[in-house]
Parts: structure tokens; sequence; C-alpha cells
């Protein structure tokens, strides 16, 4: 939701301050502490419903609509995959409407080593955009190869995160009582360069047989009722952007409740001059490929 229409991410998941993980007082990348910390995620497939909660600032937006479909598979031993697809249309009135097409795939090692992406992206008529590429952590540096939109070859800091393990790590700041988290994220959107600072505001946990003032298929969910889930908003900043002496404004903000077998459930996509909400309309864990548990 990088450009007013990709989450990550859930990201959702789909990407997610400068800051070192350690901030956290979390284990870094690879080690047997942070093995211990991951916690087994749900293999399902979601669809969110979107729809305009406001127009704020410059921006006058008289209705939004669209979906998101988002698949997610795999385990600790064979890495998780993520398909992702938004299609939003946004009316400003008098007739003017865009519409956005968003497709991503991706592949992340269980413990954070490797990432492979490919992103797909179309406005109204124009052409597609497409991003490729892979990065892989070797030491205290990862290595980014991309295919699109241009072959390059870059190096990040080690201490950057996936998407995936952002929020394992979300989940096990989560269960440790901590209120805020601070994370550097690459998940290969925009050019396939853009790197993110983020801080993720923690709130107290929800009982998983407290269905909310709106429940979904997720609380009302058997399986799902076992679970404990908590209120998590990202806010996502450029870690580009130019210093100056007031406080940096996100480039847009996700709110989500976030259960800890990785499900996200009642999405606010905040992009500072509209918000738009995303709700669970189906949920479906039964025919996920790769859903089978990890067995070491």
């Amino acid at each position: 939701m990088r450009d007013h229409f990709h989450f990550s991410a859930l990201r959702f998941w789909p990407g997610f301050l400068t800051l070192a993980v350690a901030a956290a007082g979390l284990p870094p990348p690879g080690s047997a502490a942070h093995a211990a910390a991951v916690v087994p995620f749900l293999s399902h497939q979601a669809l969110y419903d979107l729809s305009l909660l406001k127009s704020r600032g410059s921006t006058s937006l008289d209705s939004t609509r669209g979906r998101i479909l988002y698949k997610f598979s795999g385990n600790a031993c064979e890495g998780y995959t993520s398909d992702f697809r938004q299609v939003s249309e946004m009316n400003s009135g008098e007739g003017k409407t865009t519409l956005s097409d968003l497709q991503s795939t991706s592949w992340e090692d269980a413990e954070g080593r490797s990432y492979r992406f490919k992103i797909a992206t179309r406005m109204d008529d124009s052409d597609q955009s497409e991003v490729d590429g892979i990065a892989e952590r070797t030491g205290d540096k990862i290595t980014v190869k991309l295919k699109q939109p241009v072959a390059k070859t870059f190096t990040l800091d080690g201490k950057v995160v996936f998407p995936t393990e952002q929020i394992q790590r979300i989940i096990a700041a989560a269960k440790a009582g901590k209120s805020l988290l601070q994370l550097t994220v690459y998940d290969g959107s925009d050019n396939g360069e853009k790197v993110y600072n983020t801080l993720s505001v923690i709130g107290k946990p929800i009982p998983g047989d407290t269905p909310g003032a709106s429940p979904d298929p997720s609380t009302t969910n058997g399986q799902m009722k076992t679970l404990t889930r908590w209120p998590v908003t990202v806010s996502y900043y450029d870690r580009d952007a130019p210093a100056n002496s007031g406080e940096q404004t996100p480039v847009y903000a996700m709110s989500f409740e976030l259960f800890e077998d990785g499900v996200s459930r009642a999405l606010v996509l905040d992009y500072n001059d509209f918000v738009i909400s995303g709700t669970l309309g189906k949920f479906d864990v039964s025919d996920v490929k790769n859903a089978k548990p990890c067995k070491r």
C-alpha cells in the first residue's frame, strides 16, 4: 500500500524506525533465541472488503471500493509464501475515478535469511510496472539483486527485516508485554529499493472468545476463539526523507487486530489525506496448500 493502493501486509502483511531491532529487546535473526520466538503461523486465505472511512486535507474523495485477496501458506521448515491482490476504485466526484490493480507474490525463509518477491502494479489503462528480485542475508549485510524494473545489485544493513519476520517480532513483542516496537523493513515495494522505518504500537491483549463490536469470520471461527489477539498500529516512515527539526509524518499507517497465529482482521489504512477500512468478509483455512505442520 505504498502508493495509496498497496499491506502489507499484512504484510500484511504485506513491508515495516531506522532503529535497531534490538530496541525491542528481541534476539537477532538466525539465533537460537530468535527461532524460539517464532510463532507457528496459520495457512489461510482471507478476503477483505475496502471502503472509505474519511477524507481529509486537500484530497476530496466521494467513495472508495475494492477488495484485497490474501493467501498465506507454509511453515517454519519450508518457509512462507504470500499471494496478494488488491483492486481499488477511488471516486473523486464528477465521474472521475481511478482504478488500481496490485498483485504480489513472495517467499520468505523462516529464519529471515532469504526473501523473493514479484510485484506488478497497474493504474487505469497505463502500462503495468513490475518489480522482481531476491534479497539474501549474509553476515551483517543483506544483498538485493533486482531483475525488474532494472537489473541492479545493492546492499542493506543486516538489521533490516523482511515482512513475515516483522509480524513474528510484533507478536513476540506483544507476548512479552511490550507496547512499542521499532523496526526497519524491506519488502521490495515501490521500485524495489525502498526501505521503511516503522513504529508499531501494540495495545492490550484481547481474549480469543471476545468477538468485539464487529464480529467477522475470524472471531466466529472455533479454532481462532482459542487464540489471543492484539490491536496494532504500524506507522511507515520514508527512511531516505531529509531530516528536519519537526516530527516526521508517516507515509501511511496501518491499524489492525493481529492474532498470535499471524491472521489479521479489522484493517484501517490511513494515507493522511484519506482513510480506508478493510473488513474481513471471508476467511478460509480448508483450501490452502502446504498447510501441513512443520516436522523438524
